[in-house]
């Protein structure tokens, strides 16, 4: 336990995932954007045969091919520092080309990582070739070494692997995709965009590489629906006559739906962080009825990220925006019913510091 607590798998991994999730973010953008006025991803654009919302389409999807090489980069970085982003970008495009996929990204960087640690301090050369280790001996070393590695030890089991994953998602029955929209949902909300959700998100971002694209769907939804459903609760409190937000939490309210329609959820944490308990259940309830709606409908955007620009990517944006709406509506309503009424006065309470005015005939030049 204590070593494996050492080598610190969970942190290298998060940190890996914080530096893929701005490519993901650009990249989505681009392709959903892209496809959403009829462009489609092509394996080359050659000039004058397609249009901008093509080259768009494109550019998101050639950035998306490369999360595995992305994953293993950071990876192995976050392990080994500089010596370290050399072989992890080698590996990470060893795993793409022998179809190790997203996981075989991830386990190539902790690969090129610690073997890049291991070389550093274990492989001794001369004084005059210690300037050539981090730029040089190093990575390439690394990289023949976890190359090898993964095209003949490691690469055959996790392909194996992942088509398996694959093969038994694909063929889950209704009730198996309610339970597991369900459980994605609820785990894809509950920490509002923290280590939980991008520990699920690297989970799901790998089954969406094998083509599966459902679970990162509801994930990606249920983002997206969090912070609306906190901006519905506002209006169903008030019927039920109670004022569930500060001002504060109201102005709040003001940046964090509009960022939430394009996937961002951070916004709502000041107001969770005010109500932690209540909010958590909330976001919990409606993002499990969300990720099942999802799952069982059989949402499936093409991009990982882009809020209500991921519609126009699935094969039936209604299913999506059924998803949303159900997500919306029960969050909403749950929140509304347990959050207790506060007071209109509070959280307005501001310390103002008046500047004293400046009196020029106190100045005096010596």
């Amino acid at each position: 336990m204590n070593i494996i607590r050492k080598l610190n798998l969970k942190g290298h991994l998060l940190t890996a995932i914080s530096y893929l999730i701005p490519i993901v973010c650009g990249a989505g953008f681009l392709i959903a954007v892209g496809m959403a006025f009829g462009g489609e991803s092509q394996d080359e654009l050659i000039q004058g045969e397609f249009t901008i919302w093509d080259a768009l389409a494109t550019m998101g999807g050639a950035g998306l091919g490369l999360l595995p090489v992305v994953i293993a980069t950071g990876i192995s970085y976050s392990i080994a520092g500089k010596p370290g982003i050399a072989p992890g970008f080698v590996i990470g495009l060893t795993a793409n080309a022998i179809g190790a996929g997203f996981i075989g990204g991830i386990i190539g960087g902790y690969l090129s990582g610690f073997l890049a640690v291991i070389l550093m301090k274990h492989f001794i050369v001369p004084k005059w070739a210690k300037g050539l280790m981090p730029t040089l001996i190093i990575p390439f070393l690394t990289s023949i070494i976890g190359g090898v590695i993964m095209v003949y030890v490691v690469g055959i089991p996790i392909s194996g692997f992942t088509s398996l994953l694959t093969g038994m998602l694909n063929s889950l029955g209704s009730s198996s995709l309610l339970a597991f929209g369900s459980i994605v949902g609820l785990l894809s909300g509950v920490d509002f965009g923290g280590p939980i959700n991008k520990t699920v998100f690297a989970f799901v971002l790998t089954m969406q590489a094998e083509g599966v694209n459902g679970p990162i769907t509801a994930l990606q939804l249920v983002n997206t629906a969090t912070p609306i459903g906190f901006g519905l609760a506002y209006f169903i409190a008030k019927i039920f006559g109670k004022n569930i937000y500060t001002p504060l939490e109201t102005e709040s309210l003001k940046s964090a739906v509009p960022m939430g329609v394009v996937n961002i959820v951070e916004g709502v944490i000041p107001i969770v962080m005010n109500d932690i308990v209540r909010c958590v259940i909330a976001v919990a309830v409606g993002g499990a009825a969300g990720g099942a709606t999802s799952m069982v409908l059989g949402a499936d955007a093409t991009v990982p990220f882009g809020g209500v620009l991921m519609l126009p990517t699935m094969t039936h944006p209604w299913t999506g925006a059924v998803a949303i709406l159900v997500n919306v509506l029960v969050t909403g309503i749950v929140l509304a019913l347990i959050k207790k009424n506060v007071s209109q006065d509070e959280g307005q309470e501001e310390v103002e510091i008046e500047e004293e005015d400046i009196d020029l005939d106190d100045i005096q030049i010596f």
